[in-house]
This record gives structure tokens, C-alpha cells and sequence, in this order.
């Protein structure tokens, strides 16, 4: 198995008319994991493809791999080979298949699979034919803290040259040894997994922003000392100018002569030419700096907490989840600052509870806010309409909001159909144009980019109201809950809802 794959010299665009995603690109990815990490739009998932060598770049090569396998974000088509690996008898396809809880009738019942189901198929199908190079996009989206287990350990053990993109920073930083960071105008590795590169990145962005700064303030100065040489400068050549002269005035005349010939009234031009060639040079210096535009999170209005002693008050009940199996739950309270987290295994009855807790808890619809996990496109486009419809100063205010979590509020307004991570942006900043009492989010991470959910992470942090989050991302919940709800199976009909 070769020991690196090489990234020389890679220009690609999708479109010859628009600059290019990737120019001149170089990257070493040795075996074991690389991390790739960015915005929406950077073009991971097009790294992954070019990689694989499903795509050719326009210039530059792609080399040190032969066999390359690429398991796409997408589960909605059964992989190719995978009946040959359900039946296959050798003991790594069957280590792997009891591994990663394979079941053999998956192929003829695919569509009625999880999607973590499919995702772990996927893997241990790709695991299995042994390329050299694996590239994985996001296989933890909407898998359940079980199945990432599963999943995160399976690729741990992998010994070939791995490249994967994933907004779940608990599984970079546990399996990468570098992470490719697509930023704004620049592409670099750093090492570590995705915390470590995030905190050199920070340092790198306060040092930029130093240096931008100090460059501003001797910019600043020289041009004060420039205009105080200019001045005496313009002065010096008004006392060598012979025409205020008398013409009879030998004395005067040689004066100036003399002043000439030894450049003391012409020292200030020359130490202005001095100041001017500096200036340029700190204009220069400038120019080649890569200063981050820092955005500030302004989101919380005045009044965006309940004065009611409950904002959600339950009493003891059951809910049928459907297939004869039933979640029970004790006294259901939330205060008006509580903060909760709602988690289980997928299939446990997290978002049918959301459901049934919105539509139970009696506030006014004004102040709830409710994601859910997936919204319908026509949906996005009511979401959409609704923004554009805000009176002015309200349709400002979101837009900060929006422009808060990492989108460009006017592209965001231009575009026909937001996406699903766009429109989850826009859905909580009109909440919190309402003030809300409680807001309620399923899986608010899974269409965020790691820019975003770090964003998002530090509004919820402050906010004021209630807050009752479904997720798998451990770290997102740690950050903003202090409480916590579980779902457990008592049997395969039975699940109960405990605080621990």
C-alpha cells in the first residue's frame, strides 16, 4: 500500500465562467486520517470526489493511490456489492458485518432502513474491499450516539489513507491526525484533529488582525509625518525660489546657491520621498494579508424569557409510538431558563415526543419556536416569503440574526429555494424576532457546517428563554443544556422517558 496520497498543482471550478473552487492546491494526506473541514459551498465533497478520482481536476495531479473507494454523504441507493458482501464467508467480511450490526435481508428491505442503518452498511462494505485510499463524507449525519460508536470504532481501525469531512468534531478530533482547514482565500493543514487546528487557526486570526492593526497605526503615522515634511518641504522650496528677489540682490542670490549645492534646505523632500517609499511598502504588506471579517452575534432581544413560574407543565402520560410499542413519561416541567436535552437511541420516539410536547404545552405560538429535523420545500419557500414580508426594521434585525450564524443575508433573500441549513437559520432568527418563552430544535446540526454550528452554539449559550434540544452531537448539547432527558427500551414495546 503506497504511504501518501499527493494533491499538485490542482486548479478545478464547475463552471469556466466562475473562479475556480480549488487553485494551484497542494496536499499530503499520509496514511491514517485527514480531517476536511469548512463552510458550506468550500468544496469538501468535491476534494473527496477528486481524490477518488471520480472527477479530474482541470490542471494539476492526482497521485500515490491506486484503488480508491468514495462513500457519498447519500444512502438512497443500495451500494454496488453489497449482496456479495452479505454473502461473503471470509472472516473479515464477517468481523465486519458483526461489527457494524450488518443484517443480511438489508438489500430487499432498503427503503424501510434507518439511515444509519445504510451509512453502516456503506462502510463496512467499503472497509471491506480494502482500497488504499477511503474517502468518507459526514457519516455521522443523523446517526444516534450507539450507532456512532459503532461507526467511529470501525474506522478507527482502518490503516490506509483516509480522508474524511464531518461536521461531528468529537470524531474528527478522534480519528484525524491532520485537518485540511477551505477557508475564505486560503487552503491550510494543520495538525491535530479538528479542536487543536481550530485553536491554531484563532491564534493565527489574532495575529493577522495584530498585524493589520499595527500596520494601521504606523500607516497613520507616517502620513501625519509626511504632511508635516510636505509642509516645511513646500516652505524650503518657497525660500529657494530667487523670483522674490531683487534682481540686484548678489547676496541673497548666492545665499540660495549655496543652500543648494548642500542640500540643507532640501533635506525635507528627500525625507518625505523616504516616508512616501514606506508607505507604499506598509500598503503592500497590507494587501497580502488575509484579515477574517469577524461577525458579532447580536440575537436576543429585550423580553425573551417567560414570567410564568412553567413555560411546560405535563403530567404523567404515555404516547403510542405505532408497532405496538408505547413511550411513558413521569411529570414533564420546564422553568423559564431550563435548558434540556432530549436524547435516545434513533427510533425511540424523540421527534414524535417533540411533536406531541409543542402542540401540548399551551403557549402562545408567538412565543414557541419550533425546528424540526427535516423541512419540506415547499415549506422553505413559506419560511422564505414570510422573511420578505417583514416590515423593514424587523426584516433588518433578522437579517443580523442571519448574518450572525454565517449566512449572507442577501443571497439568502435572492435565492429561489433556501437550503435546509439556510432555512433552519432563518426559521430560529424570525423566532427570535417574537421574543420567545421556548424553543424547541431536532437535530439542529445536521445541515449546519461546523463554521455554523459553532455560531449557533455560542448564541444558544446566551439564550434567554427555554431550550429543549434532540441531538447527537455530545459537544453542541454540553454547550447549551445543564438538563437532561433519556429515552430507554424496557423491552421492544415498552420505552420510558427518565431524567438523569
Amino acid at each position: 500500500m503506497n504511504a501518501a496520497l499527493l494533491l499538485q498543482n490542482l486548479t478545478f471550478g464547475y463552471d469556466a465562467a466562475a473562479p475556480p473552487l480549488f487553485t494551484d492546491l497542494e496536499a499530503h494526506f499520509p496514511i491514517g486520517w485527514t480531517g476536511v473541514v469548512g463552510a458550506n459551498g468550500a468544496g469538501k465533497s468535491t476534494l473527496l470526489r477528486l481524490a477518488a478520482g471520480i472527477i479530474e481536476p482541470w490542471q494539476g495531479r492526482v497521485s500515490g493511490v491506486g484503488k480508491a473507494v468514495y462513500c457519498s454523504q447519500r444512502t438512497d441507493s443500495i451500494p454496488e456489492g453489497l449482496p456479495r458482501f452479505l454473502a461473503a464467508a471470509d472472516g473479515e467480511a464477517r468481523r465486519l458485518r458483526g461489527r457494524l450490526g450488518i443484517v443480511s435481508d438489508w438489500p430487499s428491505r432498503w427503503e424501510t432502513l434507518s439511515h444509519g442503518e445504510r451509512k453502516r452498511a456503506q462502510i463496512a462494505l467499503a472497509l471491506w474491499r480494502e482500497p488504499e485510499l477511503l474517502a468518507v463524507d459526514e457519516p455521522t449525519n443523523h446517526l444516534d450516539i450507539f450507532s456512532r460508536s459503532l461507526l467511529a470504532s470501525a474506522l478507527s481501525e482502518w490503516r490506509g489513507v483516509g480522508i474524511l469531512v464531518s461536521h461531528d468534531r468529537e470524531l474528527l478530533d478522534g480519528l484525524c491526525r491532520q485537518c485540511l482547514f477551505l477557508e475564505p482565500g486560503v487552503i491550510v493543514m494543520r495538525p491535530g484533529g479538528y479542536t487543536r487546528g481550530a485553536e491554531q487557526a484563532a491564534g493565527e486570526r489574532r495575529s493577522t488582525r495584530e498585524q493589520a492593526l499595527r500596520i494601521r497605526r504606523e500607516a497613520a503615522r507616517l502620513k501625519r509625518e509626511a504632511a508635516r515634511r510636505r509642509s516645511r518641504a513646500a516652505g524650503a522650496d518657497r525660500r529657494r525660489s530667487k523670483r522674490s528677489l531683487a534682481r540686484k540682490d548678489a547676496d541673497g542670490r548666492e545665499k540660495l546657491d549655496r543652500a543648494r549645492i548642500t542640500g540643507k534646505d532640501g533635506t525635507d523632500g528627500r525625507l518625505l520621498r523616504q516616508l512616501n517609499g514606506r508607505l507604499r511598502h506598509l500598503e503592500l504588506e497590507a494587501q497580502q494579508l488575509h484579515v477574517p471579517k469577524e461577525t458579532a452575534l447580536k440575537f436576543w432581544l429585550t423580553g425573551s424569557i417567560s414570567r410564568r413560574d412553567q413555560v411546560l407543565a405535563l403530567a404523567p402520560g404515555n404516547l403510542d409510538l405505532g408497532g405496538r410499542r408505547t413511550l411513558t413519561w413521569p411529570d414533564l416541567t420546564l422553568r423559564p431558563a431550563d435548558r434540556v436535552a432530549l436524547t435516545g437511541a434513533n427510533g425511540a420516539g424523540k421527534s414524535t415526543l417533540l411533536r406531541f410536547l409543542v402542540a401540548s404545552s399551551g403557549l402562545d405560538t408567538e412565543k414557541l419556536v419550533y425546528l424540526p429535523q427535516e423541512i419540506a420545500l415547499e415549506r422553505s419557500q413559506q419560511i422564505l416569503a414570510s422573511a420578505r414580508a417583514l416590515p423593514r426594521a424587523e426584516l433588518g434585525h433578522l437579517m443580523t440574526v442571519v448574518s450572525g450564524l454565517g449566512s449572507d443575508p442577501e443571497a439568502l433573500l435572492q435565492t429561489p429555494v433556501p437550503s435546509p441549513g439556510e432555512t433552519r437559520k432563518l426559521l430560529l432568527a424570525l423566532g427570535v424576532t417574537r421574543r420567545p418563552h421556548l424553543i424547541v430544535m431536532d437535530e439542529p446540526t445536521n445541515h449546519l457546517d461546523l463554521p455554523s454550528i459553532e455560531l449557533l452554539e455560542q448564541a444558544l449559550a446566551t439564550c434567554p428563554c427555554a431550550l429543549l434540544l434532540v441531538s447527537h452531537d455530545l459537544r453542541f448539547l454540553t454547550a447549551t443544556t445543564r438538563r437532561r432527558w433519556e429515552i430507554r427500551s424496557l423491552n421492544e414495546e415498552e420505552l420510558v422517558l427518565r431524567e438523569v
